[in-house]
């Protein structure tokens, strides 16, 4: 399986703009450009977008491994926080952080670490990065 997606970009780091699309069509040239990644600005920018697909991963992976195990989560809400630092030779992702809560009938906390544990690992999403992957998964009742 292959999925694509694509940039197009015009002008100058600062002054210059550019969309991204995604071969589903659920990003269809949406803005992005130097003020949506340093400036807030409205748009998304590449950090985000590898947030959004890190936290859908993880979701799908947590939720597999769970029914291995014979549980259905009610529901799975995953947060990804992406850090970009600034070093020597550039910009770098140093860091994403996993903040995951979840409903899950009938597991205890000691099966639901384990399960959340090997899910941050094992999608394939944590397995392309290079970056340290933590993870915070909060089990409600």
């Amino acid at each position: 399986m292959k999925k694509t997606a694509s940039a197009h970009w015009e002008g100058d780091l600062k002054k210059g703009k550019g969309t991204i699309s995604t071969q589903s069509g659920a990003l269809k040239e949406n803005p992005y450009g130097f003020n949506t990644r340093f400036e807030d600005a409205p748009g998304t920018n590449p950090e985000e977008l590898v947030g959004a697909a890190h936290a859908g991963c993880f979701s799908m992976a947590f939720s597999m491994l769970l029914g291995q195990e014979n549980f259905t989560p009610d529901s799975i809400d995953t947060k990804a926080t992406v850090t970009l630092e600034e070093q020597s030779d550039g910009f770098a992702v140093t860091a994403i952080h996993l903040e995951m809560t979840a409903r899950i009938p009938g597991i205890d906390q000691a099966k639901f670490d384990e399960i959340a544990g090997k899910a941050k690992v094992g999608c394939p999403i944590s397995k392309l990065l290079n970056a340290d992957i933590t993870l915070d998964a909060t089990l409600q009742s």
